[in-house]
């Protein structure tokens, strides 16, 4: 058996998803949701599909060791980054090497690093007047949007695009993508 913790912020579509994709698969579970937000929306998904999870105190100094126990006692195989806003650390990174995997909405190596996230990749892609556009699913490390690459789907940017078309054209990219990419990692 695989498991797998999804670090995310957000409403957490994406993590629900994924859950939805392997809800009935005999070898892989979702055993642990982790956010950095008290609000998030991801919240509401660990609670509605019973998945244990864990809000993250940012001011808590043994913050690394604890959130290592969680993922230690669920012996978790994989980590999964869904919208997660927060730098991952060291110790995490170097107890899980190449076990940790991110998906950004645009194609690495442009349009990366700190604060391209959201709309904010969206706009700047449509301001350098990119013709494609997609997602990366990547292996993180300690740079922001710099871990190995695992795969890349792309999409054409339209004459009328903004930046908020983009993203649901992309977020589509991620939905069919990202949960057959973390299997085939799995196996």
């Amino acid at each position: 058996m695989k498991n797998i913790a999804i670090f995310g912020s957000g409403k957490g579509s994406n993590a629900e998803n994924i859950i939805n994709y392997f809800k009935f698969h005999d070898s892989v579970t979702i055993k642990l949701i982790v956010t950095n937000n008290k609000n998030a929306g991801i919240i509401d998904v660990a609670k509605k599909k019973k998945i244990n999870f864990i809000v993250l105190n940012k001011t808590n100094p043994l913050l690394d060791q604890n959130i290592l126990k969680e993922l230690t006692t669920n012996q978790i195989n994989l980590i999964v980054l869904a919208g997660f806003l927060l730098k991952i650390s060291t110790i995490i990174i170097n107890k899980f090497p190449n076990a940790i995997i991110n998906i950004h909405p645009a194609l690495l190596p442009k349009f990366g690093g700190k604060g391209m996230y959201g709309l904010n990749v969206h706009r700047s892609v449509l301001e350098h007047k990119e013709k494609l556009s997609g997602i990366t699913i990547h292996f993180i490390n300690n740079e922001y949007d710099k871990g190995k690459m695992i795969f890349q789907a792309k999409c054409v940017i339209l004459k009328n695009d903004t930046p908020k078309l983009l993203a649901k054209r992309v977020q589509k990219l991620e939905y069919q993508f990202y949960p057959i990419i973390i299997e085939k990692i799995l196996q």
